[in-house]
């Protein structure tokens, strides 16, 4: 179930409607979560019935289609159009996705779509990321390497650049840390499973030489150890990526060092 973090002392209240005038077999209804801060009002699902020839097929087809044709004041993030920026995620029918690699008629009934849960939401289907940047900012994601650069490249062997596979395809949607529910409980003080992903990026590049100095910097009871194994965070991944192992990786290098 998605939670919200409202605003003090609102509540979601039944919205506008905007229904065709004509119906046709391809009709398809979408109820999307409206948030405007700067009128005062509660929070809000408008119901919005588009004819399904006259968009692409993907849920951000369909929401462009919406600003474009039905109500301009609709916001929501989108980028690549392709899977590839994660700027469009967002909870589509109760699960964290990208609305450009989800396809319309893969729901059934009405589409109900809401922002990432348990995040501030700043308008309509854009939530606030200040904090998880700041906790990626935390974990210095750039390669450490005292060593002068070379001509080129810092060159890898086939074999340890593999180790980066399953991590260096991270889009950041944070998809994954807005379905944990440790996160959503102390997201103030755990990491989240797209940090810890990332975190265990950079351990895992033998380029890099401070990985004794990032393993320590991640063994404390809040930063790492909120993580309970549920997995909600592998399976809501739009990449098919495993946070989960990553987390258990970074865990088991910590008990090897001790």
């Amino acid at each position: 179930m998605v939670e919200l973090l409202l605003p003090k002392n609102s509540k979601v209240l039944k919205g506008k409607q905007y229904l065709l005038d004509k119906k046709t077999k391809k009709s398809k209804k979408l109820s999307i979560y409206r948030f405007n801060p700067d009128t005062g009002e509660n929070p809000s699902i408008d119901t919005y019935e588009i004819n399904l020839d006259d968009c692409g097929p993907m849920i951000l087809d369909a929401l462009i289609y919406i600003k474009g044709n039905i109500d301009p004041t609709l916001t929501f993030r989108r980028s690549c159009r392709e899977g590839v920026c994660g700027s469009c995620s967002m909870n589509i029918n109760g699960t964290n996705t990208l609305a450009c690699t989800k396809y319309i008629n893969d729901s059934e009934g009405t589409v109900k779509i809401y922002p990432l849960p348990h995040m501030p939401v700043i308008k309509d289907l854009v939530p606030d990321l200040k904090q998880v940047y700041r906790q990626y900012n935390s974990i210095e994601p750039w390669l450490k390497n005292s060593k002068k650069p070379p001509e080129r490249e810092r060159k890898q062997s086939p074999e340890d650049r593999s180790q980066l596979d399953g991590l260096y395809e991270c889009i950041m949607c944070f998809c994954c840390s807005t379905s944990c529910p440790s996160y959503w409980w102390n997201g103030d003080k755990y990491l989240g499973p797209a940090i810890l992903l990332q975190a265990w990026r950079w351990i895992s590049d033998n380029r890099d030489e401070a990985s004794d100095e990032r393993i320590e910097s991640l063994n404390d009871s809040f930063k790492l150890y909120r993580c309970h194994t549920i997995m909600n965070c592998t399976k809501a991944c739009p990449k098919g990526l495993n946070p989960a192992k990553a987390i258990a990786s970074i865990k088991q290098k910590i008990l090897a060092r001790s």
